[in-house]
């Protein structure tokens, strides 16, 4: 019944990607982020939901005669690079067959954030997709803060297997990043009802990254806890909401958890700790072998995980590819930077405002809770960066448009003309 079910929604909504490609970026990561196939049980499992929706979408961007330039960015640019560097490191791979394989996926995840790039530039595309991917991962954080609590904590949150996000560890981070963009999401709605409804998500989702038992996670979300507070509208209530709620969360833990979260200072008595290290001294030394392009992709395959997004890369793609990979993370940082000194005092501009905020907040999820899994490819972190250009292009346009109607009231120019330029720049 779920096959049939999901296959339904996916046949009954590619026709409209052929007409509004939009749709099937919105499409396409709904298959990638929930993986709605893999909770199925025949069929579907394994069917290719994903490249269907790509062809689709692809087939509907050449017939589209709507703007589809990519916005060369800072970061597009950076990205750009970082792609030809990894494709370079896939020919001096360790492990080419398999390097090859982990390149194809790389590639396809790439090609939809560029698509994304190039068609989603608007606040309602933006904001369809930030929908799209808290109604995804979130299903899983409500999920899973409600096994947590009826367990009683005992039993660990896992991700959909088979995919990106199936392991306790990498389902944390992902709800991680998920909790700011839940936060934008609920800024945006005005019915008190949704607003509160959003609220309980965000707690059932924070109670289900405790519930994944992962170290990594409880760092993660920690800091990724204080900086949501620290940048966030209304943050006394915001923190008065969590000094109320964390306590609780924590003290209903079994001692099992607390005793596991304990290891994390003595790390050094710990064998899955101490894998971890002995896997960031492979990356290591892999890199110092092959200081520039590392070993490839896969080259922790003969060891052990990378277990960390920085040595993951530093390994596969050497110093080169790791400096390229923080210039993008760092960049999209600046970016948001950018986007909140000219929104800070401007109401029309107040969404632009806090997505870039929730975006910086999910990054810094991503940044310190990746230092400790490998997950240097996920779709999700892309996806924030492609979100973080569209919204400066956006605010950026605004401004324009804003400094050239102020300039109407100086030289006493036609607004009818101002509006007639206006549209036809932005229709480039």
């Amino acid at each position: 019944m779920r096959d049939i079910f999901v296959t339904m929604i996916v046949l009954g909504v590619l026709p409209a990607v052929l007409f509004q490609p939009w749709i099937g970026v919105l499409l396409w990561s709904w298959i990638s982020y929930m993986s709605p196939h893999r909770l199925a049980y025949g069929f579907a499992v394994d069917f290719p939901f994903a490249m269907f929706i790509a062809l689709f979408t692809f087939v509907g961007l050449v017939f589209s005669k709507e703007s589809k330039k990519i916005p060369w960015t800072r970061e597009t640019i950076i990205l750009s690079i970082f792609i030809l560097w990894m494709l370079i490191s896939t020919f001096t791979a360790v492990y080419g067959n398999l390097a090859w394989l982990q390149l194809e996926k790389v590639i396809k995840i790439q090609v939809m954030t560029f698509v994304a790039l190039m068609i989603m530039g608007s606040k309602k595309r933006l904001t369809y997709l930030v929908w799209i991917i808290v109604l995804s991962l979130g299903f899983y954080g409500v999920k899973g803060g409600i096994f947590t609590i009826t367990s009683g904590g005992g039993f660990r949150v896992q991700g959909p297997q088979g995919t990106f996000i199936d392991g306790n560890n990498e389902i944390g981070l992902a709800l991680i990043m998920t909790i700011p963009l839940m936060r934008f999401l609920q800024l945006q709605i005005k019915q008190w009802y949704f607003r509160h409804a959003m609220t309980v998500a965000m707690l059932l989702t924070f109670i289900a990254v405790l519930g994944t038992q992962s170290r990594g996670a409880l760092v993660g979300v920690s800091a990724m806890v204080l900086f949501l507070v620290i940048k966030s509208r209304r943050k006394f209530l915001l923190l008065a909401l969590l000094l109320g709620t964390a306590p609780l969360a924590y003290n209903f833990m079994p001692t099992s958890w607390h005793e596991r979260m304990s290891t994390i200072q003595t790390f050094e008595e710990d064998s899955s700790a101490m894998e971890r290290i002995d896997a960031w001294t492979f990356a290591y030394n892999q890199a110092l072998e092959r200081p520039l392009n590392g070993g490839g992709f896969e080259v922790f395959s003969g060891n052990t995980d990378a277990h960390s997004i920085y040595f993951e890369v530093l390994g596969e793609h050497g110093f080169v590819g790791l400096a390229l990979f923080l210039c993008l993370g760092f960049s999209a940082w600046f970016t948001g930077g950018w986007i909140l000194r000219r929104t800070r005092k401007k109401e029309e501009l107040r969404w632009c405002y806090d997505l870039a905020t929730m975006l910086q907040v999910s990054l810094v999820g991503y940044a310190v809770s990746g230092a400790f899994l490998g997950l240097a490819y996920f779709d999700l972190y892309y996806h924030l960066i492609a979100m973080m250009v569209l919204t400066k292009i956006l605010v950026y346009k605004h401004l324009v448009d804003e400094k050239e109607m102020l300039a109407v009231v100086a030289s006493g120019e036609s607004k009818d003309n101002v509006r007639l330029k206006r549209m036809k720049r932005h229709s480039i």
